[in-house]
This record gives C-alpha cells, structure tokens and sequence, in this order.
C-alpha cells in the first residue's frame, strides 16, 4: 500500500472515528441510562410518559408499569414509554395551571350580538371561518 491510498482513505477512517465520539458513543449511553432508570421504577415515584402524561407508578411487572394518572384511574404502559422521573422539588412546566385553563375555555366563548354565547364552531355549523 503506497502513501497515495493511504492518504485518501484516511480521511474516510477519521469521518468514522468522529461519528463515533459524536453520535454513536452519546446516544448508545442515553439508551442505557434510560434503560437503568426503567429497570429501577418503583411503587410510589411519580413519572412523565414519552407522550408527555403525569404520574404515579402503582406496579411494576416484568416489562409494564401500571400509572395511576388521577384518583381511581390506573393505565398500563410498557416501561419504554416512561419518559423519565419527576423529582418531588422539579417544577413540572407541561402542566397546565388552573388558572391558564379557565382563562382559554373564557376566551374561547363568545358573545353573539343577539345575546347568544357558544364558540365560534357552534355558531357556524362547525366550519372555520376564521380569516388568514
């Protein structure tokens, strides 16, 4: 092998050395630190789902997890879908408060002229009407 094809594969065998150290190597320990926490899952930790749903862990069995997401109501999930663990001193930003709920559901109902109130769809058979 002459000094000519070692130069031009070398570039080649250091663009596979640098994809490694920067996307292969993070990502296979992001796969195993999730795995690692879904493997230490217990009864009572509270969680968030990939999709984004709050909640508490009520059981563990071999590959699922059951969620209790309100009072009374218990989901099944895969331990895959568990996103990650909220801490109890985290500030949980995806949820809503209550205020911001009340506040969009008075926005969206208006008043009709005639006096009537309803959203926009209920007034109009449903159909957009809103103007771009």
């Amino acid at each position: 092998m002459n000094t000519g094809q070692l130069t031009s594969i070398l570039p080649l065998i250091l663009l596979v050395v640098v994809f490694y150290f920067l996307l292969i190597r993070p990502q296979r320990k992001r796969q195993q630190e999730a795995a690692q926490m879904q493997n230490s899952l217990t009864p009572g930790a509270r969680v968030m789902t990939t999709t984004g749903l709050f909640g508490t862990v009520v059981a563990v069995e071999n590959e699922d997890v059951v969620l209790e997401v309100a009072p009374g109501i218990e989901t099944r999930w895969v331990k895959a879908a568990i996103g990650r663990v909220v801490t109890p001193g985290e500030p949980v930003a995806d949820e809503p408060q209550a205020d911001d709920v009340s506040d969009a559901v008075k926005t969206d109902v208006e008043t009709d002229k005639d006096g009537t109130t309803g959203t926009a769809s209920e007034r109009n058979d449903g159909q957009d009407t809103t103007k771009s």
